[in-house]
């Protein structure tokens, strides 16, 4: 992706979500360094020309303090004012943009494709919602907003020297745009490797890190927590390599943006000294000139931090802008035809051509049950995840209604009991979540908790035994308003008594649903009216509930 294909969906989204804001706030910065400028300017001013009124006692009697007095009280004042608000307004405005990409990235990831390939890698997304669009923030507030107040700056400086002395202000403008841009500049393409190698190294640091947390006792049993050890310390090393090379340049920035102040002040007062003693500018001109100049370098100083963080901001821009591109998650088509059908359908893992299901095509009427077996790796898990939405077809053709997937692994998050449950039904009422938690056999445990529905669970679900986190979960797939239900292995590391009721429930709670169940178990498919065999990701045969061979496939499974 090049870097105008970067920046284009990124500026974007900053830009639609608070536009308003976002250019009043880099105005508002712009005229806090205006008036800066022009409170310093006014008081070297004021100060030389009473000092030269001074001199004679007629000039004294004449000069209006009262006229710069003021002016100097009114800027003062509307510095202070202006820096308020343009803090107020910008940050306002970033946090309001950065709300907005979120959502945004949410509807990126949200499609399947994406979704699948990220969970492989679930330290990515954590990385992404995270240290990139925080990265986002700094482009606005220590870049864009920064260069265009220095801009403003050398743009303002040059035509307040151009009034007096036309040379004098083109000249100012040409050095402020050279001096401080290319310092910038240079800052960028010094900084931009080691801050991509400093952003890389920390998320790496991250991720291992919470490997290691999380995995401890599996690498102590594999005898390799050493080595996760000594990873980490390599990559440690590697980041402070980087932040060593960024300390080194900011230093160097920070004397080089010294320097061509000096110079600015230097080359300024040699010019205005030549000007006053041709008398083409006057004393108290000379000193105006002198203080603009000096205050129109201090912005360019301030893209110093922003420059630094240019190659973040740019990497962070190159993960994020492929699904800032995308305006909608584009939804699948739901039928409004009852059940389920495939019609010649072949499938393959995500960022895979080779097939894992060959030529499918099935049909599941309205309310009726049906059961997938076959030997693992036969393609039942893909089939389920076609009939989900969640895995597009290489080929064929998909009519399904809307579905719910419930698999063998339980996806609790660290959040309360209520909110864990309105996943399904952001809009569920308590009376219906405590009819779900009902339905389910969670009820009773769920009210004997101190917190009821508002207790909050740890991490996966910690704080509950693996029974009660499965029956949570099943409490959810009954808030779900679908049509279809899929399930994976749903009981399969449960107990034979547990796993029973759950199947009671499940069969109590389907009445007028399709119910589609991939298994090795013969309780799980005993809730089918037909059994699938599939091998080698076609489907072999066909078994309708009530015939000899229905019996003997069933018989054939894995008992409890």
């Amino acid at each position: 992706m090049t870097t105008s294909r970067i920046w284009h969906p990124v500026l974007r989204q900053l830009l639609l979500a608070q536009p308003g804001k976002l250019i009043g706030g880099a105005l508002l910065a712009a005229l806090t360094v205006v008036a800066g400028m022009a409170l310093l300017g006014l008081s070297g001013w004021f100060i030389t020309a009473t000092s030269v009124a001074g001199l004679h006692a007629s000039t004294a009697i004449v000069f209006d303090v009262f006229g710069p007095s003021a002016g100097i009280r009114l800027l003062a004042i509307g510095r202070t004012g202006s820096r308020y608000a343009e803090r107020l307004v910008t940050h306002d405005a970033t946090f309001a943009a950065l709300a907005s990409i979120r959502v945004q990235l949410f509807r990126g990831w949200s499609r399947p494709e994406a979704a699948s390939r990220l969970l492989r890698q679930p330290a990515k997304l954590l990385f992404r919602l995270t240290a990139d669009i925080d990265a986002l923030e700094s482009l606005y507030l220590r870049l864009l907003v920064p260069a265009f107040s220095a801009l403003c700056a050398a743009l303002l400086a040059g035509v307040a020297l151009g009034v007096m002395q036309w040379q004098l202000g083109l000249g100012l403008a040409a050095w402020l745009l050279a001096a401080g841009g290319g310092i910038g500049w240079r800052v960028v393409r010094g900084a931009r490797r080691p801050a991509i190698v400093r952003s890389r190294a920390i998320e790496r640091l991250r991720s291992g890190a919470i490997d290691l947390v999380a995995g401890q006792t599996d690498l102590v049993m594999a005898g390799r927590i050493d080595a996760q050890c000594q990873a980490l310390a390599q990559i440690d090393r590697s980041l402070a390599q980087a932040d060593v090379a960024l300390l080194k340049l900011d230093t160097a920035a920070g004397a080089a943006y010294g320097v061509a102040g000096s110079l600015t002040l230097a080359g300024m007062l040699l010019a205005v000294a030549a000007l006053v003693e041709q008398q083409a500018l006057s004393m108290p001109a000379a000193a105006l000139a002198l203080l603009v100049a000096l205050t129109a370098v201090e912005p360019f100083a301030g893209l110093r931090r922003g420059a630094l963080e240019a190659g973040r901001m740019l990497l962070a821009m190159r993960r994020l802008a492929p699904r800032l591109g995308h305006h909608a998650v584009a939804a699948a088509p739901v039928d409004t035809a009852p059940g389920l059908r495939l019609e010649h359908v072949s499938a393959a893992h995500a960022g895979s051509n080779v097939a894992i299901l060959h030529d499918v095509s099935l049909h599941i009427a309205d309310g009726e049950r049906v059961a997938l077996i076959g030997p693992s790796g036969a393609g039942k898990s893909t089939l389920l995840a076609i009939a989900a939405r969640e895995l597009a077809p290489l080929s064929g053709k998909v009519h399904a209604p809307r579905a719910c997937l419930f698999t063998q692994k339980t996806e609790l998050f660290q959040d309360s009991l209520r909110d864990n449950l309105r996943l399904a039904d952001p809009s569920a009422s308590d009376a219906r979540l405590w009819e779900a938690l009902q339905a389910a056999g969670l009820e009773d445990e769920v009210r004997a908790f101190a917190g009821g529905l508002d207790t909050m669970l740890g991490e996966g679900g910690l704080g509950l035994s693996g029974g009660q986190a499965r029956r949570l979960a099943l409490a959810r797939l009954f808030l779900h308003e679908s049509t279809l239900w899929l399930l994976d292995e749903a009981t399969e590391a449960l107990n034979a008594q547990t796993a029973g009721d759950v199947l009671q429930r499940l069969r109590a709670r389907c009445e007028g649903r399709s119910l589609l169940i991939a298994t090795h178990l013969r309780r799980e498919a005993a809730l089918a009216d037909r059994l699938i065999r599939i091998r080698d990701g076609r489907i072999v045969e066909q078994l309708q509930r009530g015939t000899d061979g229905f019996a003997a496939a069933l018989a054939g499974l894995r008992g409890d």
